[in-house]
């Protein structure tokens, strides 16, 4: 685990002091098997949901409770009408305050997860929970007052340092990303900047300078990047949710390695300026957490057009529609297209999600799995790594030796496509995306496997570019085919490592692809939705 701090590196603007982050001493895990999270802290101690709905009804907010923020930590109705405003914020002020601490503490215990780059001082997280509490009781609308999240660190959080997991990158930006700035406007208080894939380039998390990242439920496992880091500390309960980014799964896979909600939002919906590029044609910010109503309440906010980055789009047509249909018909691979790469048990799994669709009721519909499949193989067998080289290498000289091996042997591969090449991947593309909308014409959504099967770390250590691309079998088409996607948890292996589910839909479908996947998860297991509890 790294010294959490302010890497040293190229600042390109003046970055301030921080504290050491953490203490010397190693934390016991078993001190930290119990989650943090604001409706875990109220299931605890009885009190914080009441605070919470204190707050919001002391502010009078717009309207969170369509999306289930207010659902999530709701009580009782009765709570949510006390009369004395200011004695319920006054008196959530400590438990919110004893949140944090509790997430700090968390946090100390379990350094060896490797899901932070850079953690914010305790003390200035504190500050920032009485400041905003202060805001709160003079009636500011505040709907996320106090939540603490994190943030990949390829995203700027002003005053942070970014470093896409390169130190010899490192920059502390005076302004934080569009999306951050409407959260923390929104309340949420950012705990740090999380660990991730070098510059985002890899599915597995396992290429960081800081350490891999391992599945919460098994360490043996990778946790899935390139977000690996925000999807373990949402995990682990180190944060109510956190941001990620995804190009080609890297929203999603690392929500299914641990058994939480990944929103893969159309790309352009939410901007993606302040975002260190990846491909950026296709790069979108994703949501980490813990429910598909979190999720939605997240994207809520964050979502909507920024004139200022040439990547937002302007949806085409407002999609109402929720989820709530009694019946759809949801694209399924079918048994003989089923690929799990050796390990049958996934494929059991992905049919038994299959079955609880049709059990709310969804028709199965199965569909030609070619198209997506050659899509996914343009992004790692196709000149879209020279994007992802030539947005890199307008930041960082490729060639210095500042980067992981495996992150420049990735980015060499672009020496080998020209410009004819990829015109014609481009041609071809086109093609596949015609291809796609024929099959989504008949369905209102697909159903996938998050990832093929688990890799262990030391596999992907032996060969990690083979089988990082076999993690992207069911994810890496997804935004080359503009398409928005949520990724559930559905169950568990018989080794304890769960296996998630993903649902597609074609652009601007986002609303009623969360609706159906709330439907998903309300039919879940319960021991495949609880909060998770680490250790």
């Amino acid at each position: 685990m790294p010294d959490v701090r302010a890497a040293p590196g190229n600042c390109r603007q003046s970055s301030r002091p921080t504290d050491r982050a953490y203490s010397d001493k190693r934390g016991r895990r078993a001190s930290a098997r119990r989650p943090f999270c604001l409706s875990c802290a109220f299931r605890s101690g009885g009190h914080l949901g009441e605070a919470l709905n204190c707050l919001l009804a002391a502010q009078n907010c717009r309207n969170f409770a369509h999306a289930g923020w207010m659902r999530r930590y709701s009580v009782s109705q009765c709570v949510a009408r006390l009369r004395t405003n200011y004695e319920g914020i006054a008196r959530s002020s400590s438990l919110l305050l004893e949140a944090i601490g509790t997430a700090y503490d968390r946090i100390e215990a379990e350094r060896d997860r490797n899901c932070w780059i850079y953690l914010r001082p305790r003390q200035e997280a504190l500050e920032e929970c009485h400041k905003l509490v202060a805001r709160a009781r003079t009636g500011e609308n505040l709907p996320l007052l106090g939540i603490p999240f994190g943030v990949k660190d390829n995203i700027d959080v002003a005053g942070m340092p970014t470093t896409a997991a390169c130190p010899a990158f490192s920059y502390t930006p005076w302004h934080s990303a569009h999306s951050v700035e409407r959260l923390t406007a929104a309340g949420a208080i950012c705990l740090g900047k999380t660990n991730l894939d070098q510059f985002a380039t890899g599915l597995s998390g396992a290429r960081s300078p800081h350490g891999p990242c391992a599945s919460i439920a098994d360490a043996r496992y990778v946790a899935g990047g390139s977000s690996s880091g925000s999807a373990v500390a949402v995990a682990a309960g180190h944060v109510a949710f956190a941001l990620g980014t995804d190009t080609g799964g890297s929203g999603r896979i690392p929500a299914g390695f641990n058994n939480i909600v990944g929103i893969k939002p159309t790309v352009g919906l939410v901007s993606s300026r302040g975002l260190v590029p990846n491909c950026p044609t296709i790069d979108c910010v994703s949501v980490f957490c813990n429910t598909v109503s979190d999720g939605e309440a997240i994207l809520d906010i964050i979502e909507g057009f920024d004139f200022e980055d040439p990547y937002s789009r302007l949806p085409r047509t407002f999609f109402s529609a929720n989820g709530a249909a009694a019946s759809f018909r949801f694209g399924r691979v079918a048994p003989a297209d089923l690929e799990c790469f050796g390990m049958s048990e996934c494929g059991e799994l992905y049919e038994s999600a299959c079955e609880r669709l049709a059990h709310i009721g969804g028709t199965a519909i199965e569909v030609d799995f070619a198209p997506f499949r050659q899509a996914g193989e343009l992004m790692f067998s196709g000149p879209w790594v020279a994007e992802r080289r030539s947005a890199i290498a307008s930041l960082i000289d490729v060639e210095s030796g500042s980067l992981l091996d495996v992150t420049r042997t990735v980015l060499g591969s672009a020496a080998g496509y020209s410009a004819i090449d990829t015109f014609g991947a481009i041609h071809r593309l086109h093609r596949l995306r015609r291809d796609a909308e024929a099959i989504f014409a008949g369905i209102d959504a697909l159903v996938v496997p998050t990832a093929p099967r688990p890799f262990t770390l030391e596999e992907m250590h032996r060969d990690p570019i083979t089988l990082n691309n076999r993690l992207g079998y069911y994810s890496y088409f997804a935004n080359l085919l503009d398409l928005c996607g949520v990724a559930v948890p559905n169950a568990k292996l018989s080794n304890g490592m769960p296996m998630g589910v993903t649902l597609l839909a074609p652009a601007w479908h986002d609303r009623a692809l969360i609706g159906l996947a709330r439907r998903f998860e309300a039919g879940a297991d319960g021991s495949a939705f609880e909060l998770k509890s680490g250790g």
